[in-house]
């Protein structure tokens, strides 16, 4: 009798990988303000910085004057008590929030929304920004993290300056109490043993008197068995 492979397991579901959404701050989304309230700038507070289990930006709880507050991914030299401007005459100041049509050529910009009113989608892990490269009627051509251009609505709204948390990713974990305990929060499976270092009764890898490389699996596979190198979907020149 074999054992239910990781890939497997998964798929179930269950407490192990589940996100743990309950110790989550909230969504770092803007405010659902119509078109004509962005037409005018509103003028809110930065009441708090606050980390947020399982991402690796800080996030600004920023109060508006009518109350309501709302949560955004912090930027670099973003204050405690420091104002934000929303709108379309918004300064050209870290932390405040403005349309893309409203943003100069060569603006570091992040989390940018896709379309007006989606909250923000793009540009939103620690140390990142993208840079705005030009404008056309209808949009604004924007350089993302990764060195792909693409072009976005000019309602879309996006945030002045660099996320806040960079060089994150620069310290090493050292321990693998930490990596699990980053793990937990982030519904990771950890440690993650690999197929071929486990017996021909765990794992389609598995087994051998030797260590070997993993066992090409057919596109054919079930879903359970389907793991590792998967063939190629075709060979050859086009």
């Amino acid at each position: 009798m074999g054992k239910r492979i990781l890939a497997q397991r998964k798929g179930r579901g269950g407490s192990v990988f589940k996100s743990p959404k309950w110790i989550h701050k909230g969504p770092a989304k803007y405010p659902n303000l119509s078109k004509r309230d962005c037409e005018e700038v509103i003028e809110g507070k930065v009441e708090a910085i606050i980390h947020d289990p399982g991402r690796g930006a800080p996030l600004a709880v920023i109060k508006l004057p009518d109350g309501t507050r709302f949560l955004n991914v912090a930027a670099e030299r973003l204050r405690v008590g420091q104002r934000v401007q929303i709108g379309n005459g918004a300064e050209l100041s870290v932390g405040n929030i403005l349309p893309l049509k409203s943003i100069p050529d060569g603006t570091r910009v992040f989390n940018i929304e896709l379309v007006y009113g989606d909250g923000g989608k793009l540009v939103r892990g620690s140390g990142c920004y993208a840079v705005v490269l030009g404008h056309t009627p209808d949009g604004a051509y924007v350089s993302l993290p990764s060195g792909k251009t693409k072009f976005i609505s000019g309602l879309a709204r996006a945030t002045i300056g660099v996320v806040a948390g960079g060089g994150r990713t620069e310290k090493p974990f050292v321990k693998a109490g930490a990596k699990y305990h980053l793990s937990k929060v982030k519904a990771w499976k950890y440690p993650e043993v690999r197929g071929k270092a486990m017996g021909a009764y765990a794992h389609p890898h598995g087994g051998g008197a030797h260590p070997k490389g993993g066992t090409p699996v057919s596109h054919g596979t079930p879903p359970g068995a389907k793991v590792g190198h998967i063939s190629s979907r075709r060979t050859g020149r086009k």
